[in-house]
Order: C-alpha cells, then structure tokens, then sequence
C-alpha cells in the first residue's frame, strides 16, 4: 500500500521538480515558473490543513516522510452539470515505474470515498492515467481547459463515491 501525507510547507523542492521541470510538465501546458513555487506550497498546504482540498505527497519509504515520489490532489467544486471532483498526481522520474502513482490513485479514492458524495472525476487524456482510475471508473466524456500554462485535454470518468461519513466538511472550490 502507497503512504500519503498532507503536503507541508517545506515541500517546495519537490514542487518545483514536479511543476518547474520542462518534461514533468509537457502534458500539462509547459513548466511553471519557479517564482510563486512556495507561496503555492504554502497555500496548499494551508488548504490540506483546513480540509478544503486533498493535497497529499506519495511516501516511497514509510520510516522516511520528508522522502516524497511526488503528490496527488483531490480538489472539488461546482460545475455547470453538477458537483465535479478532480484527480490529478504526479511521480518524479526516478520513483516512476514502480506503482505509485496508480496505488497513491488508489489511496487518495479511498479517503475521498470516505468522506464524500458521488461525482465525475476528470483526469489527463493519456494511457497511464486510464489505467490508474479504468478498473473502478467509467469514461463519458472529454473536455478542454484553459489555463495559465496552457491548454489541457481530459477525459471525463465517472465513479461511484460513497460517503460513509459525514464528518468532514465538504471541499471547497481552489
């Protein structure tokens, strides 16, 4: 089983190799400036903290928490159609091959499950991703976004998501 910890202010090494790097981004619109790099750590961090967002790093070595392989986020909001959860990870290369990132897919749906209420989970169009969320999940769709780094194609899937408990508040928009 993959290990998931909030993210914390002092991750903002490894925020900048996933979200700085030319090749960790080029599905995702091009790098982001390193400039910004800990204020959006800070944020998130903040954010996991306050529950308004699923903001964890992927821990490789359970005995190691500072050691990340990279993060995944749940984040969810209202959409023209409805409630709308999104998933997105990511794996640094040297941790890449080894399962994580589908078992941190796996662990961050299970905690999810926990609190929430069904919805459509957008993920990246490309076959790593299918094969992370295919098993428990449905394709209906694709869609396009636009943002600041650039132009982004997902495949709309959708998951049964049974809330179990009613504790956590609801995840507010980012």
């Amino acid at each position: 089983m993959v290990r998931l910890r909030d993210v914390a202010v002092d991750d903002v090494d490894a925020y900048v190799r996933m979200r700085c790097d030319p090749a960790m981004m080029g599905e995702l619109g091009g790098p982001l400036p390193r400039e910004g790099m800990a204020d959006k750590v800070r944020r998130d961090a903040e954010d996991a903290a306050a529950d308004r967002a699923r903001v964890k790093m992927i821990v490789p070595e359970p005995d190691r928490p500072d050691v990340v392989a990279g993060s995944v986020t749940i984040w969810s909001h209202e959409a023209a159609d409805g409630f709308l959860s999104e998933i997105g990870w990511m794996v640094l290369p040297e941790f890449q091959g080894r399962g994580l990132g589908k078992g941190a897919v796996r662990e961050q749906r299970a905690l999810e499950r926990a609190v929430r209420r069904p919805g459509p989970t957008e993920q990246s169009l490309d076959d790593h991703s299918e094969r992370c969320v295919r098993k428990d999940a449905q394709a209906v769709g694709e869609t396009v976004t636009c943002s600041a780094s650039g132009v982004l194609e997902s495949r709309m899937w959708r998951a049964e998501v049974t809330a179990t408990s009613t504790h956590s508040p609801p995840l507010e928009s980012l």
